[in-house]
């Protein structure tokens, strides 16, 4: 099959796509952690009906106070407000990696719900796998009756750029009553309606033993879901897609291929940690040897959320942000014959301390997909993904396209030589020592199945 035919086969596809009507009113790229903040609190005192949250996690900080606050307030300002959330079953139930607090985020749940106890407030713990290293629930969205915020970003302090330091991610602000009723019920449909779903702020909480069979039918049944609606819109006209996936062959995985596939003349990708699928590496390298512009931002090592500074105490954990760093360096190597002939651009986001999360795809100003998929292995097989694609033939959101882009590719810099990312030979010692034990054992290709 020749390279024009699988080009016009992947444009066919997103043609054939059911799609959403969308009002350009309706619909605002916000574009900094604090906007992110100040609109989540406003549409919590503002629902009338409905608040769904979906999310990795949403933390014990001083950030996921001041939200569980808000919306128990809202809850009592409006006794008929349904609010349910929902977080990773097992993420909440630890502690965060590198911390010694022994109070888990289900813990705070249920000392809310006591400092509560007259007002009902649902937080639910979604188990996609029996163990948190075999997949986590990374759904994303967060509805408040007919307005969707939909953002890669989770909750807790620097999400919410609480202090000085942020979490630089993505944020779309969709008013869309058929959207918001699509996400909500396969919320109620799907995850509500499964017996391993269960509440997090009670103390009686089943054990993740007691659960294992439940898990695995739950998953199984997840593999074969996906969020079902009617199409009312035309190619001509700004619309909408959601797309949701759990395991390698899903329709989110199958967009990803076809969006990318599809490229013209250009594609923009942002993932924070580099690590991309070999299928994704396989296609961007031809739509390379075949002419078209590639431009990937991913976030330098140092603006990694595992990273920690070398004169710091060690955590096996912090080898992560060199893994990726790795990762990059050999990808760049490899083509750099594209990135002399000014090709393929590759930009590294770092702004002093702040740590970078953002994930999407631009395509040929007519296409941008917004996802909470990390783009690498772990997202493509383990976990439960959702995105929202955006057609918009008329370039309709053009200057709000490009204004995000001019933020994000504010704090970056142009790579024009492998040699300027860091090599292992300059890693600190026990950074090296143990990278070097793992190649050496093989386990470095296991590892980046799971990252």
């Amino acid at each position: 099959m020749s390279l024009k035919f699988k080009q016009i086969k992947c444009q066919q596809y997103l043609i054939n796509l059911p799609k959403v009507f969308q009002s350009v009113s309706d619909i605002n790229i916000l574009y900094s952690t604090k906007d992110f903040k100040k609109i989540l609190l406003k549409k919590i005192s503002q629902a009338k009906s409905i608040i769904y949250i979906t999310a990795l996690y949403l933390e014990k900080d001083d950030g996921g106070k001041k939200i569980m606050h808000a919306l128990y307030a809202a809850k009592k300002a409006n006794h008929f407000l349904d609010i349910k959330i929902f977080v990773d079953w097992h993420r909440a139930q630890r502690g965060y990696i590198g911390s010694n607090t022994k109070l888990t985020n289900a813990e705070w749940y249920c000392k809310l719900s006591r400092l509560y106890p007259n007002i009902n407030i649902s937080i639910f713990g979604v188990p996609i796998n029996t163990r948190e290293a075999l997949g986590v629930f990374h759904l994303k969205g967060f509805i408040f009756d007919d307005v969707l915020i939909y953002t890669g970003a989770s909750i807790n302090n620097v999400y919410l750029h609480m202090y000085d330091k942020y979490r630089y991610d993505r944020y779309l602000l969709i008013k869309n009553i058929q959207l918001t009723t699509i996400m909500k019920q396969f919320i109620d449909n799907i995850l509500l309606k499964s017996n391993a779903i269960n509440l997090l702020n009670v103390s009686n909480r089943p054990k993740t033993i007691k659960l294992k069979s439940l898990i695995k039918k739950f998953r199984f049944n997840l593999k074969n879901t996906s969020y079902n609606f009617l199409n009312n819109a035309t190619n001509n006209v700004l619309s909408i897609t959601p797309f949701i996936g759990l395991g390698k062959k899903n329709n989110l995985n199958n967009l990803i291929i076809n969006l990318i596939g599809s490229t013209k003349n250009n594609i923009i990708i942002c993932t924070p940690y580099f690590n991309f699928p070999s299928i994704l590496v396989k296609i961007i390298t031809k739509l390379l040897y075949n002419g078209k512009k590639v431009e990937i931002i991913v976030g330098d090592k140092t603006a990694n959320d595992f990273y920690i500074l070398p004169e710091k105490k060690f955590k096996i954990i912090s080898i992560l942000p060199y893994l990726y760093e790795m990762n990059l360096r050999f990808f760049v190597k490899k083509l750099q014959f594209f990135i002399d002939k000014k090709q393929l651009i590759i930009r590294i986001w770092k702004c002093n301390d702040n740590t970078y999360h953002l994930k999407g795809i631009w395509v040929d100003d007519s296409w941008q997909l917004i996802t909470g998929n990390n783009l690498n292995p772990r997202a493509w097989k383990l976990d439960l993904e959702n995105a929202i694609l955006i057609h918009d033939p008329k370039k309709e959101l053009d200057n709000q396209k490009c204004y995000e882009l001019k933020c994000i590719r504010t704090y970056t810099n142009i790579i024009n030589h492998y040699n300027e990312l860091d090599d292992i030979h300059i890693y600190p010692i026990k950074i090296k020592k143990i990278i070097r034990r793992i190649r050496r054992i093989r386990l470095d290709k296991i590892i980046n199945q799971i990252l």
